[in-house]
């Protein structure tokens, strides 16, 4: 057992509140990313990361010293990384002959290694070299997927969980149309997955609803799908496992429909309609031969007219 595995009992009440901050919550915490090279990189590499940092944060932590270590091979090191502060998510880069410009995406779950996905840079322009006014620090993206291959492939939709898992940002209640102004949008064709980066402009379309320009600010990376390491599906489905206190409560003849119209079934005793009292009127009032003819069975008598 390691230092860090070992159970820890705080001695002061600044060490109390952080192990409190770490422990198990109902609603968690955003995930943080950690970022990292390895010991071979390259300029489009570092420069890639960084560019990748600045996406992501302030919920990312940026190492600029080299790690030798061989993700695919011994995963220790990223373990130890992420326990230490408390990262969930990781982006690991490096270069070499066999695959030069490197990307590993991964997560972890229990600060074990969940699914880790190898990328290749084939094509990379950064946020410096596009001359565009960027969005402030922090804004949550919208997500975009373009691609059959998203829905159908299993290593490409394990791959689109994963960058929705790295780049979703923070859960808020409510949408500000203001604040809608960055786009992330993926698209996979032809062996290849295309990310490209835009600010959403709003501009005057002489109505209510204004008109949606996108204006490209990069990064923009062109992948090649690589190497894969993915979890097994009992341990995929138990790292999205949700406590029962967050399930929100079945309500009992309550139903909904396609387009989210709300229906009741209400329950009710069966109802004597004869003696429903209704609204009172001259005209259906019976006569008094009518009640007494309908009391003993016979027609009413009508009186006929004198010639």
């Amino acid at each position: 057992m390691t230092q860090l595995d070992s159970v820890v009992k705080p001695k002061t009440k600044r060490s109390k509140r952080f192990l409190e901050s770490r422990a198990p919550k109902l609603t968690e915490d955003v995930k943080t990313a950690m970022i990292m090279k390895g010991g071979n990189t390259s300029e489009t590499v570092t420069k890639a990361l960084k560019d990748i940092h600045s996406l992501k944060k302030p919920n990312a932590v940026l190492y600029k010293k080299k790690n030798i270590t061989r993700p695919f091979e011994d995963s220790t090191s990223l373990e130890f990384f992420s326990k230490k502060t408390d990262c969930s998510l990781f982006l690991f880069g490096s270069h070499n002959k066999k695959r030069p410009n490197n990307f590993i995406f991964g997560r972890l779950f229990d600060f074990h290694v969940l699914d880790m996905i190898e990328l290749g840079i084939e094509k990379f322009v950064s946020l410096s070299e596009i001359k565009a006014n960027k969005f402030p620090e922090g804004t949550k993206p919208m997500l975009v997927f373009a691609g059959d291959v998203f829905d159908t492939d299993a290593e490409h939709r394990r791959l689109k969980s994963l960058f929705i898992d790295f780049f979703r940002g923070p859960t808020v209640p409510a949408v500000r149309l203001a604040g809608l102004e960055h786009v992330l949008h993926f698209t996979a064709l032809d062996g290849k997955i295309y990310m490209r980066s835009y600010k959403c402009l709003l501009k005057k379309s002489g109505c209510r609803t204004p008109r949606i320009e996108l204006e490209e600010i990069g990064p923009s990376l062109d992948f090649v799908l690589r190497r894969t390491h993915l979890s097994s599906d009992d341990l995929y489905k138990l790292a999205h496992k949700q406590p029962k206190a967050l399930k929100p409560k079945k309500k009992k003849n309550i139903s909904h429909d396609a387009f989210g119209t709300k229906f009741g079934r209400v329950h009710m005793q069966k109802q004597d309609l004869s003696k429903l009292r209704t609204r009172k009127m001259k005209g259906l009032r019976k006569r008094k031969g009518a009640a007494v003819a309908a009391e003993e069975g016979q027609a009413p008598k009508v009186a006929k007219e004198e010639s």
